[in-house]
């Protein structure tokens, strides 16, 4: 039996290492990074294992070669210099003034100063910071290691208030600045976050950093692959498949379906996020670990400030440029989206350097739309997940009149100003609605032109659905007929529902529904039904009323 201790949300090196906690060796890349350059920038998700990184560089850099016994450093560092080092960590102030900022900025740096002294004329946080540069690197006798943890933290918390915004550039900018300024002084820099701010933004006087985020060589230096999981983890493997009851095999594909899929460049193997991964280790259980850690709200304030097509999300498209570099004036959401971790790379288009974007995988998935539900229908927090099951009950039962009056009710009571896009809010509320759906039922979901095409399937039902936007329910159910969208089920032994809904702009809801039972076509009464509704005759609402009389 596997006695592993797993460091769930230790990030200290150091600690990992004397507690005997289990670690997944990435110094062989840390070193290579340390051997071939000196200014680094570094982004992933959140619980990532950046943190981490920061603290096995700064124990390296103390010269701590104990720590590192029986790792691959051990090997290839022979000297084991001690350096001083300068650590900015960002993570631990909430950001919602600019005095904030400065607080612990000043912290910080009072703390270096007690350490390699302060001159009076140094006023400001950025000769502050480049006059510690300097003693300490004459003091020591060594060139300085600046490591800075989660710098973007305060920009991020900013999104939505641009003043506010502007307040913490305007501050970081000449601070981060020093670093190019006291070059000579330097030994290595190395900055993480989330995202990447650039263009007038924090980065544009620091522009001699190495971005390694979508380097394919260090892909494997944050977070954790499947080799990685094999070399280190087999034992394990055996014995959650079962604890769960189930094959090797079988766990080893739930484990990729649920963590794996995280790709920073194109052509690159996916990668785990660590921190589900551990926890699922440790708990011999699946859950959204990672996702239930944080609250994306500020993303969703983002779509909802720019009207974003939701459906979008599962094929977007973008180049390099766009998903390197976050430009805080920009009116694009999918780039802090992308690098928050809530989209990653699906393909590579080389001939035109465009990126395919979709979900990871199903924690993240799932656990952002369910997310965004309170968000766009009418619906609370704590109801939203009891209502999905609702709607999957539904469904499964062939209770569609129910569900449709459920549906009414996530549109209800929305004002003008929450929907100034109408027919785009009719389509996000359908597109998180059918997307949970689809975690329990298969669901083919695709927009063209303002219309909604749904095909929903249970193992004794199958739906076929058109929306229409202040058209009819009649014509909707018309489109079906003409298009033959149930005619790849025709030998199908499922019981087959036709639904034609109509929304309406005055109603801002769905003003009809309409359905017709085809499955049994050897009926009389279906037969019927089936000329009334010939496309050659024409359909009308007498039409479509006499058939629903008959099947009733």
């Amino acid at each position: 039996m596997s006695h592993k201790i797993y460091p769930i949300g230790i990030q200290n090196f150091e600690k990992i290492r004397n507690d005997g906690y289990f670690y997944i060796d990435k110094t062989a890349l840390m070193y290579q990074m340390v051997k071939t350059g000196s200014y680094y920038f570094l982004s992933r998700p959140r619980r990532f294992g950046k943190s981490l990184l920061v603290s096995t560089l700064e124990a390296y850099f103390q010269g701590k070669k104990e720590l590192f016994e029986g790792l691959a450093v051990e090997k290839l560092e022979k000297d084991w210099i001690k350096y001083p080092i300068l650590h900015l960590d960002l993570n631990i102030e909430k950001y919602d003034t600019s005095e904030s900022l400065d607080n612990i900025l000043d912290k910080s740096l009072t703390a270096w100063e007690k350490l390699y002294g302060a001159e009076p004329s140094e006023r400001s946080f950025s000769l502050r910071f480049a006059g510690i540069i300097e003693r300490a690197c004459k003091l020591a006798g060594q060139r300085v290691v600046i490591l800075v943890d989660e710098y973007d933290k305060p920009m991020l918390q900013a999104i939505g208030n641009e003043e506010l915004q502007k307040q913490f550039r305007n501050t970081l900018k000449p601070f981060y600045g020093a670093l190019k300024t006291m070059d000579g002084c330097i030994k290595f820099a190395f900055l993480t976050g989330v995202t990447k701010f650039g263009k007038v933004s924090v980065f544009s006087d620091l522009n001699n950093l190495d971005d390694i985020s979508m380097w394919n060589e260090y892909v494997e230096i944050c977070g954790i692959s499947e080799r990685e999981i094999h070399n280190n983890l087999e034992t394990e493997l055996h014995e959650f498949a079962a604890a769960r009851g189930i094959t090797y095999d079988k766990l080893c594909e739930e484990l990729r379906e649920c963590y794996d899929g995280y790709h920073f460049t194109h052509n690159s193997i996916g990668m785990y996020n660590p921190f589900s991964l551990l926890n699922a280790f440790k708990r011999k259980d699946f859950g959204s670990y990672w996702f239930e850690t944080g609250t994306p709200t500020y993303l969703v304030k983002l779509l909802q400030k720019h009207h974003y097509d939701l459906e979008r999300m599962t094929h977007e498209e973008t180049d390099a440029q766009v998903l390197n570099s976050i430009d805080s004036e920009s009116t694009n959401p999918i780039p802090v989206i992308y690098q928050s971790g809530y989209l990653t790379i699906k393909g590579y288009d080389e001939e035109f350097g465009m990126y395919r974007l979709g979900f990871p995988n199903r924690e993240v998935e799932e656990g952002f739309v369910r997310f965004l539900l309170p968000y766009y229908a009418n619906v609370n927090k704590v109801e939203s997940p009891f209502e999905i099951q609702k709607f999957v009950r539904e469904v499964r039962s062939g209770d569609y009149s129910s569900f449709f009056r459920r549906l009414q009710s996530f549109f209800a009571d929305t004002t003008y100003e929450v929907i100034r896009d109408q027919e785009l809010h009719y389509e996000n509320v359908l597109f998180i609605v059918f997307k949970l759906v689809g975690f329990y039922a298969k669901v083919e979901y695709h927009t063209s032109e303002g219309r909604i095409d749904l095909v929903l399937q249970t193992d004794k039902f199958i739906y076929i659905m058109e929306f229409k936007l202040n058209g009819t329910a009649e014509e909707a159910l018309q489109q079906i007929n003409d298009k033959h969208y149930a005619l790849p089920f025709e030998m199908d032994e499922r019981k087959l529902f036709k639904i034609g809904v109509n929304f309406s702009a005055e109603t801002r809801n769905i003003e009809k529904w309409i359905v017709i039972d085809d499955l049994d076509l050897h009926n009389e009464e279906i037969r019927k039904h089936q000329i009334l509704t010939d496309a050659s005759i024409g359909l009308t609402v007498e039409n479509i009323c006499e058939a629903e009389r008959l099947l009733l």
